[in-house]
């Protein structure tokens, strides 16, 4: 689809980042799950590497993942199977945008997992609901704030990626060049007309999705999940 044409910075991010948020969303509601319910050997280590990508440096990131993806690591796996390469890629671009933004995902549903009343969801069982039962009618209307929250902190962490995403995927007009490389090269070129526009036109998708996610953070607070 996206190699049909070139594609506008904008329609990449959003693209990517549509992409990358409801990724990030599913890994770290899971991982949220089973850091909240379960104990077992070595889970502050693995803890510790999901939230790695919140203090790494993106460029270091971005080459960890380069490093894993490209030539010495899966990458020629992965193109044997699939066809093609995820490295100078949108898919690439997706993958980075998923690792740094899977640790918001995590931090914003585990807090509400752990205050779930597992009174509930025990009754619901006795009462002869299967475990897709309780979690499709019980837990998930109960965090469903904190899903929604987070999928949006996601979306908006994949939107302004630049330096992991550059790392892995380049910065390819047409096909890797999203908006915040676009008003990076804008920048480079002292077209600063052009990056004011690229500016604004971020910033106002930021804040607006921004104060849906806060104002979603303040109903949470208040107990109104509806």
């Amino acid at each position: 689809m996206l190699l049909d044409r070139d594609w506008t910075p904008l329609e990449l991010s959003l693209w990517i980042s549509t992409w990358a948020g409801v990724i990030a969303l599913v890994l770290g509601t899971a991982l949220a799950w089973i850091f909240a319910r379960f104990a077992f050997r070595g889970k502050w280590l693995v803890e510790g590497m999901t939230m790695l990508p919140l203090v790494l440096p993106p460029t270091v990131l971005g080459y960890y993942l380069l490093v894993a993806l490209g030539r010495r690591g899966i990458g020629p796996a992965f193109e044997q199977v699939f066809g093609f390469s995820l490295v100078f890629s949108w898919q690439g671009a997706v993958v980075a945008a998923v690792i740094a933004a899977l640790p918001l995902v995590v931090q914003a549903v585990k807090p509400s997992i752990l205050d779930l009343s597992r009174e509930m969801e025990d009754a619901a069982r006795v009462d002869g609901c299967g475990e897709l039962q309780v979690l499709r009618y019980i837990t998930l209307p109960l965090i469903r704030a904190s899903l929604v929250g987070g999928g949006i902190l996601a979306f908006l962490r994949a939107l302004g990626e630049f330096g992991a995403t550059l790392m892995v995927a380049g910065n390819i007009p047409g096909r890797t060049q999203t908006l915040s490389m676009a008003v990076y090269d804008a920048v480079q070129a002292n077209n600063l007309d052009l990056a004011n526009q690229l500016v604004l036109l971020l910033s106002a998708i930021t804040f607006a999705l921004l104060f849906v996610a806060l104002r979603l953070g303040d109903r949470t607070r208040h107990g109104d999940l509806r």
